[in-house]
């Protein structure tokens, strides 16, 4: 597996991959006009594009034979200021793998990264949503010593999602 950032040409791939991964996740919980308003909104060629330009934003890719098989997005500033515990406090906004890759460390060496890229950026605080309902996601990043700071929530289309804000002082 390799690792490289995110580079324009690869907004398109980026969108198709995070936007299957969700549906194959949760696209059974979703009335099917919340979840195209939310693909719509979260996981468009353009949406994507406008996040690899984004100067707040790291993706990085990972890669096998030039096939993407996940990737993760670091926000270089606080989602959520009112938990903040850290001076500087960034966002693992999303590390999705390929559902038809998961079990293979692909997560593992995106979570090595994303944890490696706050220090050197200088944070002191992770923070990231996790579905309430997601006992795995829960328990991979408890592995990485982030754990619950408040009860939030996620809004697909207009079905709001009770989620679990994580965290880590590092």
């Amino acid at each position: 597996m390799d690792l490289r950032l995110a580079a324009a040409a690869d907004a398109a791939p980026l969108a198709e991959l995070g936007a299957r991964s969700f549906v194959a996740k949760f696209g059974h919980l979703y009335r099917p006009e919340d979840l195209a308003s939310f693909l719509q909104g979260s996981h468009s060629t353009d949406k994507v594009a406008g996040e690899i330009a984004d100067p707040r934003l790291r993706i990085m890719l990972a890669e096998e034979d030039g096939r993407l098989l996940g990737f993760c997005k670091l926000v270089m500033e606080c989602g959520w200021p009112d938990h903040a515990r850290g001076a500087t406090v960034i966002e693992l906004k999303q590390l999705y793998t390929d559902p038809e890759a998961t079990g293979r460390g692909i997560g593992a060496g995106l979570m090595d990264w994303a944890m490696a890229e706050a220090t050197s950026f200088g944070a002191d605080e992770v923070q990231l949503s996790v579905y309430s309902d997601n006992p795995g996601a829960q328990k991979f990043y408890a592995r990485y010593g982030f754990g619950k700071v408040a009860d939030i929530h996620f809004m697909v289309g207009d079905q709001r999602d009770e989620e679990f804000l994580f965290a880590k002082v590092i």
